[in-house]
């Protein structure tokens, strides 16, 4: 800015070019592992219709025999068989049960301590396990459900009743399982649709060039601190900067030389602030703005003059300055809101301030009231 500009709100242009970046970005964002998830899940059968996989732990191969004939005649029901119970966990974990069936007493580890034992799984934690006894005993039974047996049979049971209580549980626990993946998948999707809502956000409130706040969040986050400036009867301050002899730049260097200075411009900037409420947001072409809420006079000029040093000492040459490097010239007001005044009474002073300083020699700080 050589000669004093009207100020300018965002262009059509400027805002359809944020709102295409945020589209793209919501139409290419990283939905496919949730679209597998959700594939998968609605692709399962329903629990009923799910193959059973019953496992057996016993040591006594009659009994395994007699079990193994009475589900034969069950197509979807698949019988394994353990004998020892040292393997029984991990026959469990590979098999992929639905349904354990548990001999109570076995040589070396006594039945209850393998339910412990599948309960302390994660893999086997939620298997139905029906505890098989020689007798109907409730002090047994209470112990076995106490260790986290769902069922308790005496062996051997009614053909009938066995398959009955097997088809039971396991249907249970495969609709266990759906719900699981699909709370997972439903969390996946929270999880995911929540950053991609941020990006958007992120895309929506930022410049595409400098990362920095674009001129539409500029424009809400200054009104939102002035209505709060005027509640609270704060001061408001603002730094209006602008990049000396820019075009003369673009004219020797080039349009990409130029684009990196105000990358570089945008980044000093931002990085010369210290407190979460400041803001810098790009104002349009070579100028960019600081809000800076709750700021003292003397405290916005010095900080007004950090940045003008901070640019200045990048050091990036430049021809056509008469300081041999890109240096800035900053407008800073600070207003005390009023209900009365709009808020644009603000960004005209600091405007205001800005030509005193291009009028003045440029590479300074000009504050206005």
């Amino acid at each position: 800015m050589d000669t004093p500009k009207p100020l300018q709100t965002a262009t059509a242009p400027e805002l359809a070019e944020q709102d295409a970046n945020a589209q793209a970005y919501a139409e290419d964002g990283p939905n496919s592992a949730i679209d597998d998830a959700l594939e998968r899940i609605l692709g399962n059968p329903p629990a009923a219709e799910c193959p059973i996989m019953v496992l057996l732990v016993d040591d006594q191969a009659i009994i395994a025999e007699a079990v193994r004939q009475a589900l034969a005649d069950e197509t979807s029901v698949d019988f394994h068989y353990c004998a020892s119970p040292e393997e029984a966990v991990r026959c469990a974990e590979e098999t992929r049960a639905t349904v354990i069936l548990q001999d109570l007493v076995m040589p070396g580890t006594d039945g209850l301590t393998l339910v412990r034992q599948y309960r302390q799984k994660p893999a086997t934690r939620d298997i139905p396990i029906i505890v098989l006894s020689t007798k109907e005993e409730p002090l047994v039974k209470s112990a076995a459900f106490a260790a986290g047996a769902n069922d308790y049979l005496v062996k051997l049971p009614d053909r009938i009743e066995l398959i009955a209580r097997i088809r039971y549980h396991s249907r249970s626990y495969l609709n266990l399982l759906q719900r699981d993946e699909a709370y997972q998948a439903l969390r996946q999707s929270q999880q995911q649709l929540l950053a991609t809502n941020l990006e958007l956000q992120r895309l929506t409130h930022s410049d595409g060039l400098t990362g920095l706040s674009n001129r539409r969040y500029l424009d809400q986050y200054l009104a939102a601190e002035w209505r709060r400036g005027t509640r609270d009867k704060t001061a408001l301050g603002f730094l209006m900067i602008d990049v000396d002899n820019f075009k003369a730049y673009n004219d020797t260097y080039g349009h990409v030389a130029g684009d990196e200075v105000l990358k570089r411009v945008a980044h000093t900037v931002e990085s010369c602030l210290g407190r979460s409420p400041d803001l810098a947001a790009r104002f349009g072409g070579e100028e960019f703005a600081v809000v800076l809420p709750g700021t003292s006079s003397g405290g916005l000029r010095l900080l007004a003059e950090k940045i003008r040093l901070a640019i200045e000492g990048l050091a990036i040459p430049h021809a056509g300055s008469a300081a041999g490097v890109v240096t800035i010239s900053i407008g800073a007001a600070n207003i005390v809101p009023s209900a009365t005044e709009p808020v644009t009474t603000l960004i005209e002073a600091a405007d205001v301030g800005l030509y005193r300083a291009k009028r003045d020699g440029k590479n300074q700080v000009s504050v206005s009231g």
